[in-house]
């Protein structure tokens, strides 16, 4: 398996646009979630990122890589997904909460293995790059999005962010088709 760089240097970007647009959504969403949740998911979370780290030996490959960000992909879009059908409640705060941990699980394996396979500076730099910009422009258009909700008459926050996930749908779609368009098998690229 070999990763087309210009395509996954797009996915990463996407990513990140995703990241940067639905920053300020969170903070409405995990209102109905007591303090303690968060307590208990960052010790999850932590004992998680052991174990992972635990099965590095096994787990970095650009197979397995592939599978893992697919993987975290899809769980995000689903996040959003649960959005848009439960809206704001407990419920829906709490699938969504445990669905970003599960994402961030793999932080720090998804790191390591773009240490490894990206192996030079120039490369390391268009990647981090791509990734602030990304996040950058994410947060300049929820930003404009928030603005001209707001103008149209729509000031219930909730309802705000319920419009921003319809545009979160479409980037999310994007980011899992770079994805898939980023790796390809080797036999294909011999032709």
């Amino acid at each position: 398996m070999q990763i087309v760089f210009k395509r996954y240097f797009i996915y990463k970007f996407l990513n990140s646009l995703f990241f940067g647009l639905s920053a300020g959504t969170i903070f409405t969403i995990y209102e109905p979630i007591p303090p303690i949740v968060y307590s208990i998911g960052g010790i999850v979370l932590a004992v998680g990122m052991l174990i992972v780290a635990y099965f590095y030996k096994k787990l970095i490959n650009k197979e397995i890589f592939f599978i893992v960000l697919l993987l975290t992909e899809i769980v995000t879009l689903f996040l959003v997904l649960v959005f848009l059908v439960l809206q704001k409640s407990l419920l829906s705060a709490l699938i969504i909460y445990m669905c970003y941990q599960i994402t961030f699980l793999f932080g720090s394996y998804v790191v390591r293995v773009e240490t490894i396979i990206l192996k030079h500076i120039k490369l390391f730099t268009i990647s981090d790059s791509l990734k602030q910009i990304g996040y950058l422009v994410g947060l300049l258009f929820a930003f404009v999005f928030y603005k001209l909700v707001k103008n149209f008459g729509i000031e219930d926050k909730v309802l705000q962010i319920y419009y921003i996930h319809y545009m979160l749908i479409v980037v999310q779609l994007s980011v899992i088709l770079f994805l898939f368009n980023s790796f390809v098998y080797n036999r294909l690229n011999k032709r």
